[in-house]
């Protein structure tokens, strides 16, 4: 069973999700939270596989309450749920750790399966809305890129990789630009979220633009 915990500061809106997801044989709601203090609490107590997260709430809100949570390092998982797909408080969060985010008019399906995927640990975004996402609010130059000694213990290849897994490319799609085979791209990106210490390739599309080797405009 994959263990769901709700965050919203909306009782109504918690109360749909869970009626949702009642309804799969395979996940149980664990526990609600009104705010990010009681959902951070939350995940302590119940150790929840995923957390539906939303991200603008009173006190402590669903970025800084992701934030907490990925920090701790556990097997926690939060999927972002919001308004607007282009929202800046949608990138915090997933510079703060969240496996990527839902629009909370999304299809009880695609919920469902967005559910099982974060709790497998793949990113659930497509990388091309993280991409628009990031180069309105990174990769339009108006910030310096964020120097990281990490990106250094990258071979060249792995460099490569993640400059196309940045432009939104699926590892098939990269095995074809690379002339290599889908199995050595899997292991590439293993390696490199494993050196740069990612949780999934939402990451790595964000450490690729904060530390420019991904440009807005680049094809």
């Amino acid at each position: 069973m994959i263990r769901v915990l709700l965050a919203d500061d909306q009782a109504l809106v918690r109360t749909g999700f869970r009626m949702i997801l009642d309804n799969a044989d395979d996940m149980t709601v664990v526990g609600e939270a009104a705010d990010g203090e009681q959902a951070v609490a939350a995940v302590l107590e119940h150790q929840p596989d995923v957390v539906l997260m939303d991200v603008r709430m009173p006190d402590v809100d669903g970025v800084e309450a992701t934030r907490r949570i990925c920090k701790s390092a556990g097997p926690t998982h939060v999927l972002i749920l919001t308004t607007f797909d282009l929202d800046e408080y949608v990138y915090a969060a997933l510079r703060a750790g969240a496996s990527g985010f839902l629009l909370k008019d999304t299809l009880a399906a695609d919920l469902l399966s967005a559910i099982r995927v974060v709790a497998r640990g793949d990113s659930v975004v497509a990388p091309t809305v993280t991409r628009r996402l990031l180069e309105r609010y990174v990769g339009s130059g108006s910030t310096a890129p964020v120097s990281d000694l990490s990106l250094d213990t990258l071979t060249d290849r792995e460099r490569e990789v993640l400059g196309l897994i940045a432009l939104g490319l699926t590892n098939t799609e990269i095995a074809g630009r690379l002339f290599l085979s889908e199995g050595t791209v899997k292991t590439h990106v293993h390696r490199i979220l494993s050196k740069l210490n990612l949780r999934d390739r939402v990451q790595a599309v964000v450490y690729a633009y904060e530390t420019g080797l991904v440009r807005a405009g680049t094809s």
